[in-house]
């Protein structure tokens, strides 16, 4: 899996989503159109895994979570940013979502759930928050921001 391809594979799933507002009935249609059984969200977590193995996706750390921006907000994918995740029993960065937040979630070992969600989608609407969590095992997130927007917030 090479970056060109990945992208097209962004492309197509954001165009899905453009101009539909970030919100639970958001991640329904997700979960019923792109579902975690289905070829599309088969190809997408495919894809994560063999840029993983290649080295070029996920390829920073920090405090045990391995994570990357793959593609800047812009045009090409309707506004979306995509940033991809490796966790494994772990929580993340306390953030908020200026805009919202679209996530794909794709266990890979265990019964690894994030934020409480199995394989699939949630969404967060604009305005939102959250200590990302993985519990149960290891996982990739994969997510879409609007424009890129997130706010860390500053350690207590």
């Amino acid at each position: 899996m090479d970056l060109p391809r990945f992208e097209a594979l962004m492309v197509d799933l954001t165009a899905k989503v453009a101009g539909r507002p970030l919100d639970a009935d958001l991640a329904e249609w997700l979960n019923r159109e792109v579902p975690a059984d289905g070829p599309e969200f088969a190809a997408i977590a495919q894809a994560c895994r063999e840029a993983v193995a290649a080295g070029w996706m996920c390829s920073r750390e920090h405090a045990g979570i391995k994570y990357g921006r793959v593609i800047k907000a812009g045009p090409a994918t309707h506004g979306f940013s995509v940033d991809v995740v490796d966790m494994d029993e772990i929580a993340g960065g306390h953030h908020v979502h200026p805009q919202g937040e679209i996530d794909m979630v794709m266990p890979l070992a265990g019964e690894a759930k994030f934020d409480g969600h199995g394989a699939g989608w949630c969404v967060y609407p604009p305005g939102s928050a959250h200590t990302p969590t993985v519990a149960g095992g290891r996982a990739f997130v994969l997510y879409l921001l609007p424009q890129g927007a997130i706010q860390f917030t500053p350690a207590a």
